[in-house]
């Protein structure tokens, strides 16, 4: 295989994990908070075939990575009951923050295991300091690529899911705040807003996203 095709493959592996997580997330939020429902049909799982969504999990992901553009998507939506809810607008807030929080604490760990890598010995600083270019075939350098590939899409999804555009979680946040008139409109454009921001709004996704990866990579490279 070419290294082209390894760093998709390696890509492919962490966001399926990436989006497992976040999902799982929001339903042991939600569960946490009074409301079983995501929890009862099986979404407290790292399973990725319990969250996968055709277009959103695969197709666009898959688009993205050979195109070269930052790795993006979705998973399958997790269930919600608000009427279950304890506290109804706090514990909504908590189950969509749920996610974005989960990716960067995932980010931050395969930082944190990069900087191990790269402080055991010199070839492990070498490998990570050489990161993302594809290595060795040996276990280290899979485990490196991996881990780097991991904290790059938990940033670019965390950052992604926090923008105020339904059904993003950020959206979860702002609409509680809007009075209920311009809360219907804003459910009902919303997903013409994300297609939009999807297809036409890469350089305006680039400059949310590009300074959260620089900040993770600018702590890697002082181990």
């Amino acid at each position: 295989m070419t290294p082209r095709i390894v760093e998709i493959l390696y890509q492919m592996i962490a966001f399926l994990f990436a989006i497992s997580v976040h999902e799982s997330a929001h339903a042991w939020t939600a569960s946490r908070c009074g409301d079983p429902t995501a929890r009862m049909l099986g979404r407290v799982s790292l399973n990725p075939i319990r969250h996968i969504d055709l277009f959103g999990t695969i197709i666009l992901p898959l688009v993205a990575a050979i195109s070269g553009i930052p790795l993006l998507g979705w998973a399958k939506p997790t269930p919600v009951d608000p009427r279950n809810f304890r506290h109804p607008m706090m514990d909504d807030i908590l189950t969509s923050v749920a996610g974005p929080v989960s990716n960067f604490i995932v980010a931050s760990g395969a930082l944190l295991l990069l900087g191990g890598i790269s402080l055991s010995s010199a070839s492990g600083h070498a490998l990570v300091m050489g990161l993302p270019g594809a290595a060795s075939g040996s276990v280290l350098a899979f485990a490196a690529m991996l881990l780097y590939a991991l904290m790059i899409i938990k940033i670019v999804l965390a950052v992604f899911n926090l923008i105020p555009v339904p059904p993003l979680d950020g959206s979860h946040v702002l609409r509680h705040f809007l009075p209920a008139s311009a809360r219907m409109v804003y459910d009902r454009i919303g997903f013409f807003a994300l297609l939009a921001l999807v297809y036409l709004g890469g350089g305006l996704l680039w400059s949310l996203i590009r300074p959260f990866i620089d900040f993770y990579r600018s702590m890697l490279v002082k181990f």
